[in-house]
């Protein structure tokens, strides 16, 4: 039996919130395991990484049947084949990293920019929010060095949750004591609600494909498979923006904290519900693979293989990122999709066309011609124009996973936003 939440639970205030939680070696690790257990209650999913030495007070297997997943201590998951823990991949996973307890020379660690463990690995390299929780005794807390490593993190952004007061391992009365794990989860609920960059946001996005009918069985589309869309979604609603995703036909559950979710079909249905929310959005994210093209005469049965037609006359589908161009506010910000095949340098002029034909303030241009890249891909590689003035910047990213490419996309459009 695991700490998993009962999903009919009323009070799962951080559902679908990602927190890694790292352990040091302290007395306070035990309290780790309460602080876990109460995060998962209130519905976060949560990933443990301890230092080697904090496995000393509280064993992974513990906290691993606590929260559901593997616990993490080493760089090598497995001598044996090789296999190695992602530190990266750890990093970029988290919504928020909660160290709890922090010992006094991980703070100093922390400060000084030091890795000597995968605990600090992880924190190097994280570009999600950190909180420290920190425990120790009186003397080492007050000790201006300590409160100095505290002073400098702060500074850096990182969310310090003061110690309290009371009896101490050594058997001191003072202030070191970790704060208890139901005052430290309610910090973290307070965080979510109001520490988020793009809280007040709104976006609408768009993502899929769409079909086109020729009879009521066939129709034209294409490749896409909505995950590009549907991440960029999640990164969104992760910082705190209301999103509006408009998905057209794809196989993807919803992701957690989504304002609205709007399935539509066909490329006329994607244009009236994009260009009906439009104007009450601050930015726009048109992700879709739209039909250019769709057929005059669709037949409203299914056409049996002799009634089939030799030809097909099509007609131009309406144009929807054209339109949330044409009609963008000054305030609005707008960031648009191109898929080539061209040459690369056929494929950039294609794309600075169309950021400026449509009045873009970003296109994302990725081709076919880079493995990885694309339709039915979990990674994708992009290159991001931006119109600056009267010119066009360029940024080059390399093959990632497309949640990756999400923080990568969402980061730049938050440059505009915030």
């Amino acid at each position: 039996m695991t700490g998993l939440p009962d999903p009919q639970d009323v009070h799962l205030t951080l559902m679908g919130r990602r927190v890694l939680l790292g352990i040091t070696g302290s007395i306070a690790a035990y309290k780790s395991a309460f602080l876990a257990r109460e995060l998962v209650k209130r519905g976060a999913e949560v990933r443990v990484v301890m230092t080697p030495s904090a496995t000393g007070f509280i064993t992974p297997l513990t906290l691993a049947t606590l929260v559901g997943n593997p616990v993490h201590s080493d760089f090598t998951e497995s001598i044996e084949s090789g296999a190695w823990t992602n530190h990266v991949e750890l990093g970029l996973w988290g919504d928020l990293f909660l160290v709890a307890p922090c010992t006094a020379q991980t703070l100093s660690f922390f400060a000084q920019g030091a890795c000597t463990n995968l605990l600090h690995a992880v924190f190097l390299s994280s570009r999600c929010p950190v909180a420290v929780a920190p425990a120790m005794d009186l003397d080492m807390f007050t000790n201006a060095a300590t409160q100095e490593n505290l002073k400098t993190l702060s500074e850096r952004g990182i969310k310090i949750i003061e110690p309290t007061s009371g009896a101490l391992a050594s058997g001191l009365d003072g202030k070191g004591r970790m704060e208890e794990p139901e005052v430290i989860a309610d910090f973290v609920e307070a965080f979510f609600l109001s520490n988020m960059p793009l809280s007040g946001k709104r976006v609408v996005v768009t993502a899929g494909p769409t079909e086109e009918p020729i009879d009521s069985v066939r129709y034209l589309g294409n490749r896409s498979t909505g995950k590009m869309g549907f991440a960029l979604a999640s990164r969104l609603a992760d910082l705190g923006a209301s999103v509006t995703l408009i998905s057209g036909p794809v196989n993807i559950k919803t992701p957690q904290r989504i304002a609205e979710r709007i399935d539509v079909c066909t490329a006329q249905e994607m244009y009236d519900a994009t260009i009906s929310v439009w104007p009450s959005m601050d930015a726009g994210i048109a992700c879709a693979a739209v039909a250019d093209m769709r057929p005059v005469n669709p037949a409203d049965k299914k056409l049996h293989r002799g009634d089939l037609p030799d030809s097909i006359l099509l007609e131009n589908t309406p144009d929807t990122l054209l339109e949330m161009g044409r009609t963008k506010s000054s305030s609005q910000v707008l960031m648009g999709f191109a898929l080539e095949t061209d040459s690369a340098e056929e494929s950039l002029k294609s794309a600075e066309s169309k950021l400026t034909r449509k009045n873009l303030d970003f296109v994302v241009m990725n081709t076919l011609a880079d493995k990885g890249a694309g339709f039915n891909h979990d990674t994708n590689k992009v290159t991001v124009l931006q119109s600056v003035g009267a010119h066009t910047e360029k940024r080059i990213f390399e093959l990632k996973t497309k949640r990756e490419v999400a923080y990568d996309l969402i980061e730049l459009l938050s440059t505009l936003l915030i």
